[in-house]
């Protein structure tokens, strides 16, 4: 009798354990995917933009990199799933835009960066180290 108590205990907590592990991971894919749909429209918007101002357009896209690299400091996972979306929102965008978008310089800068963007990491250092010897033979000096 006593150990059915116990037993109950382990697998109750193992069942909240195993629950609130799921809702984490059902969180963080949420999360993903926000940002994924947020980069979405924040591409529909930037395709459409159309000022006829140099220096607010720069400043908007200005403010644009501002809010990528805040976001790559605070969250790497949220910023990777934020350029994943806007990378697949660019070469949609990309398939049907010719000779009827006009875009400005502006955009084509930052378009260029979208379509090659790669999550660039510090490649992992690998040595690979060659042990040589080199045999010599011992010279010794004595004085007796």
């Amino acid at each position: 009798m006593k150990y059915a108590g116990t037993i109950t205990m382990i697998l109750a907590l193992a069942v909240s354990v195993s629950v609130s592990a799921q809702e984490s991971q059902e969180k963080e894919q949420d999360k993903l995917s926000y940002y994924e749909q947020r980069a979405k429209e924040d591409a529909v918007y930037e395709q459409s933009l159309a000022t006829n101002n140099e220096e607010d357009e720069r400043d908007f896209w200005k403010d644009q990199k501002r809010y990528e690299k805040d976001l790559r400091k605070r969250d790497r996972e949220a910023y990777k799933a934020y350029m994943k979306g806007k990378q697949d929102a660019y070469a949609e965008h990309a398939q049907h835009c010719d000779h009827h978008c006009h875009h400005s310089r502006e955009y084509y800068g930052h378009a260029h960066f979208y379509y090659t963007y790669y999550d660039y990491q510090y490649p992992k250092r690998t040595y690979v180290g060659a042990g040589l010897r080199v045999s010599s033979p011992r010279v010794g000096i004595s004085i007796f």
